[in-house]
């Protein structure tokens, strides 16, 4: 199912086939996805969370405690509307990334969300050219599928410049094999903020949305400072902010008071047009009682339904 970067677009070619060759009618068309609330968008509409599979961050990152969280109940858990699906190392089998196809089951759940992206550069960097083209399949049975994220892109080079896991002249491909009969599904990438020092501008000019983040608490003291670089490194791509519920770069409890920096910086933004949303990381520690993941609970209860 994976690829590296260098078998990418031999193995797409053969993916299209064999995933052709499956099959795609057994479960029937989904239900269309929700519309825009009645008198227009609210700042709940704009709110995502980002999906693993059950357990995905259990014994590491210093979490405390075992999540059994699916990806569906976190998003009803914070209740937010979009969720972003991401493949994620399985703990017990080295070299599977989970979830592993077919991915229906995962996709009946997600019926009730207004929109879903899903991974085909999974956690870690990792390509599959499988997914690529199931995603392609699926986005016809499910029509909430707007598009797909590349996660954990860059790579640190030798020479301590950075690399795409995959290269300029692949993404254009990426681009044209998101081209369905009658809609486009849009290409999501992770950009950290860490990675701002470098000139990627081969590849953010590829993308369409870029999905900012902040990996240690501690540098959210400057994410005003540090979003506005991002801006300019990517300033045709639509935007949206990462916010962690876990300071996983240290490996320690997120504070709430720059948990709630985050998101009301955010909301800010989401106001003035600069951000097109907020995505809250990740369903599979929402039921590890965090202060950041309950205080994030009540700010949505109190905020979504305001009108953009």
């Amino acid at each position: 199912m994976k690829s590296t970067r260098r078998n990418f677009l031999a193995e797409a070619a053969a993916s299209t086939a064999a995933w052709a060759a499956t099959g795609t009618g057994a479960l029937g068309a989904a239900a269309p996805p929700f519309s825009a609330a009645a008198g227009g968008p609210t700042v709940r509409d704009k709110f995502w969370i980002w999906g693993h599979v059950e357990g995905s961050h259990n014994n590491i990152y210093g979490l405390p405690g075992i999540s059994r969280m699916t990806p569906a109940e976190g998003a009803c858990y914070l209740n937010v509307p979009n969720l972003i699906m991401v493949a994620y190392a399985s703990a017990k089998e080295p070299g599977k990334m989970l979830p592993a196809p077919p991915y229906d089951p995962y996709l009946i759940s997600f019926r009730p969300l207004k929109r879903v992206v899903w991974s085909v550069v999974g956690a870690g960097g990792v390509v599959s050219s499988y997914d690529l083209e199931a995603i392609r399949q699926l986005a016809e049975k499910y029509p909430n599928i707007v598009g797909v994220q590349m996660d954990d892109f860059f790579r640190v080079t030798l020479d301590g410049g950075l690399a795409g896991s995959l290269t300029p002249q692949e993404l254009e491909f990426v681009q044209r094999r998101l081209a369905l009969d009658g809609r486009k599904l849009s290409l999501w990438i992770t950009l950290y903020q860490q990675e701002l020092q470098h000139d990627l501008s081969a590849y953010l000019s590829k993308v369409d949305v870029v999905t900012f983040w902040t990996w240690q608490a501690k540098d959210l003291i400057r994410l005003e400072e540090n979003f506005a670089k991002a801006e300019r490194a990517a300033p045709q791509a639509r935007k949206v902010l990462g916010c962690y519920m876990w300071d996983y770069g240290d490996q320690k409890p997120m504070p709430v008071p720059l948990m709630q920096k985050q998101c009301q910086l955010g909301l800010e933004w989401l106001r003035h047009g600069r951000i097109d949303g907020m995505i809250f990381l990740a369903s599979c520690i929402c039921d590890l009682n965090l202060d950041a993941v309950e205080w994030t609970r009540n700010w949505i209860r109190e905020v979504g339904d305001e009108k953009l």
